[in-house]
């Protein structure tokens, strides 16, 4: 496993996907890009978490989980 610098485009594509996502109540979404060409949005199980974790010692499951409840309230 390895990490990837976000791209200029990747940017691009979140700024575009962002305010759909939002208006629709989904503040945790993944993305795949493949050669700078969005090709899925993955909405039901977004993964990462474990890799943030392995890579950077980033333990994000915690402040993830109480941001979605408070914005369920």
């Amino acid at each position: 496993m390895h990490a990837s610098k976000v791209s200029a485009r990747d940017r691009q594509i979140v700024s575009a996907l962002k305010p759909l996502l939002r208006k629709n109540g989904l503040y945790f979404a993944g993305i795949d890009v493949i050669d700078g060409y969005l090709t899925e949005v993955n909405v039901t199980s977004p993964s990462g978490i474990p890799e943030m974790k392995e890579l950077y010692g980033i333990n994000l499951e915690e402040k993830i989980a109480d941001f979605l409840e408070n914005k369920s309230c």
